[in-house]
């Protein structure tokens, strides 16, 4: 599998999620301070893009993705010595 579908599986699997899957998937991969950075990035971004509702409401969630597909990258990449 490539990383690409890996994500694409992620992805969906993540949309499958409650709030309270969602909740404990980020408190057991997402530093607290990770977490208000991606709040605080989202909100200054959109505002400054004029980014409206709904859209604006699902940017911190987008960032996380990102951020968790990242983690997962690295957790699977072979060492490199």
């Amino acid at each position: 599998m490539t990383f690409q579908e890996m994500a694409w599986e992620f992805v969906d699997v993540f949309e499958n999620l409650d709030n309270e899957q969602i909740n404990q998937m980020l408190a057991k991969n997402v530093p607290y301070e990770t977490l208000e950075f991606a709040a605080k990035y989202a909100s200054e971004f959109a505002s400054d893009q004029g980014i409206r509702e709904p859209v604006r409401e699902q940017l911190p969630n987008l960032i996380l993705i990102g951020y968790l597909l990242k983690v997962l990258e690295e957790r699977l990449r072979p060492e490199q010595h």
